[in-house]
């Protein structure tokens, strides 16, 4: 069942846009991130043009989003204060980030920036996130008799603005979890992505957050984030397909739920060295698509309205 996107301008069929979506809705509840970082060069795969699927994405995420924050919810899982603090930064970035996104747009080079970012962010993290995950696999369980510091204390943790966080028995400085934020506001601007697989690593080994509630934390955040990220691209960039984001939105949501269910059946080396393995295939899709020579050499495009 063919549908036209008018925005994207091309023809998809609809059932392989519901199943992208719940596919990617399921991934955002089992590993607590947006799920972003894959749908995004999964759009650009399938013909969307890349700003369009950066645009658009957001819609998506915030549906899979809280269909996933809803359910760590309703088992104690966000730690709201600590959350609250990290979306000051995340508004800040997005803000910026849907600013920059606009001037790239207008300088013709928005689409090489978005590949090239995804290249090199997904493709350093995921080799960090696998060689740290796959050691922890060898390694075994960690004793219980020795437990281990999920973080060290640095000069980070001597900024001033220090807040008390119960829920997740932290006492840091606000600053820490609001440039965190703001990291994944940008990320949600130019990448279209919610930065969860930023967030989550920094959360649990800068923070030192409990790993139990990273997941809720970090979605609740990128609900909000994400949300201006999409309002603040329709209006500034048009860049957000309304037929594509609602048909992603309904398999984002059934998706995430039963994500979310099956997270708590794996370990948690298990799930970041499969995550891991994800978001590394896709860095290296994209870097080749980059480097391979494209079947069409010259593309007609329409140019952009000041």
């Amino acid at each position: 069942m063919q549908v036209y996107l008018p925005i994207a301008e091309i023809s998809v069929n609809a059932l392989l846009l519901l199943a992208l979506g719940g596919g990617v809705g399921f991934l955002s509840g089992l590993f607590g991130v947006g799920g972003g970082f894959l749908m995004t060069p999964l759009l650009i795969f399938i013909g969307v043009p890349p700003a369009v699927a950066v645009g658009t994405q957001a819609n998506q995420l915030v549906g899979a989003s809280v269909s996933g924050v809803l359910a760590h919810w309703r088992r104690n899982n966000v730690d709201v204060r600590l959350g609250s603090v990290m979306l000051v930064g995340g508004v800040l970035g997005t803000s910026f980030g849907v600013w920059l996104f606009g001037v790239l747009q207008q300088l013709g080079h928005i689409d090489l920036v978005i590949s090239l970012s995804y290249v090199f962010f997904l493709g350093t993290v995921s080799l960090l996130m696998l060689w740290e995950s796959v050691g922890a696999l060898i390694r075994g369980r960690i004793k219980a008799a020795a437990p281990r510091k999920l973080h060290h204390h640095t000069w980070l943790h001597g900024l001033p603005l220090k807040m008390r966080f119960p829920r997740s028995r932290l006492y840091i400085s606000a600053l820490l979890p609001m440039l965190i934020g703001f990291v994944g506001g940008l990320l949600v601007a130019i990448m279209g992505i919610g930065g969860g697989f930023l967030l989550v690593p920094a959360m649990i080994y800068i923070l030192g957050m409990p790993t139990a509630l990273v997941a809720g934390t970090s979605l609740f955040q990128i609900i909000f984030s994400t949300g201006i990220a999409a309002f603040l691209q329709a209006t500034s960039n048009q860049t957000v397909d309304v037929v594509l984001a609602m048909l992603l939105l309904v398999g984002g949501v059934i998706g995430a739920q039963f994500g979310t269910r099956a997270g708590t059946r794996l370990r948690g080396e298990q799930a970041r060295a499969l995550l891991a393995l994800m978001v590394l295939a896709v860095a290296a899709k994209l870097a080749v698509d980059l480097i391979v020579r494209p079947e069409d050499l010259y593309s007609i495009t329409r140019p952009v309205s000041p």
